[in-house]
């Protein structure tokens, strides 16, 4: 993964989501190409950089890349919501039928992040006095 640049920034920041349906319902695989699509649309929208996408049944995986200023919480939050309206508006049926008050992925998500340099080296970059 190279570092990107932008007008004053150059950053390599990579972040790993996961996230499940409300109560764990396990019906994403049947919902898997319209997710798959919209996570594109979305990606490409917000000129974010996927790196990786898998749906299981029963929860979500994305790896992508962002500029700095979109926070992960802010990532997050479009993902879910923009695709939870697209669930609600392709299949009403099924999702009526699992989410009686509506809603559709779980307020809680996990989010890590990566790069290619690991914290020790970055530490000991920093506590080195040849870089100042």
């Amino acid at each position: 993964m190279e570092a990107t640049r932008s007008n004053h920034t150059v950053y390599n920041i990579n972040y790993h989501f996961v996230w499940c349906p409300r109560y764990r319902h396990s019906f994403l695989n049947h919902v898997a190409d319209t997710l798959e699509s919209e996570f594109h649309a979305i990606i490409e929208r917000n000129d974010y950089e996927l790196r990786s996408l898998h749906i299981s049944p029963d929860h979500v995986h994305v790896f992508l890349g962002a500029h700095p200023k979109h926070s992960p919480s802010e990532i997050v939050s479009r993902l879910k919501s923009v695709t939870a309206r697209r669930l609600w508006s392709d299949y009403p049926e099924v999702m009526r039928s699992l989410y009686w008050g509506g809603g559709c992925w779980e307020r809680s998500f996990y989010v890590g992040t990566a790069g290619e340099v690991s914290r020790e080296t970055i530490e000991q970059y920093i506590n080195r006095s040849e870089h100042v």
